[in-house]
């Protein structure tokens, strides 16, 4: 999702920029310290809040903005994500 974000917002031609990187690498690395991860379907439905206020502020507006069109991008992984869902 933050691939699409930065296509669009920042123009970016195949690498993120710098800005949309830090997040990236950020989100990656509360991700992988998640005690959760395996339970949960979304952050936002966590009661453990893993990210702090700045970074959580941006993540949600990439998704404000990538949600809608990921499927236009990733229609299987899509599919998969919201079955998934449904099965926890």
């Amino acid at each position: 999702m933050i691939e699409i974000n930065c296509k669009h917002k920042h123009l970016y031609n195949g690498s993120l920029c710098q800005e949309c990187e830090k997040i990236k690498n950020y989100a990656n690395m509360k991700i992988d310290k998640c005690p959760h991860m395996e339970s949960k379907t979304f952050c936002s439905q966590c009661k453990t809040h893993c990210y702090d206020k700045l970074h959580r502020d941006k993540i949600r507006e990439i998704m404000k903005y990538s949600g809608p069109r990921i499927i236009i991008f990733h229609p299987v992984a899509t599919v998969k994500h919201i079955i998934s869902s449904k099965l926890h």
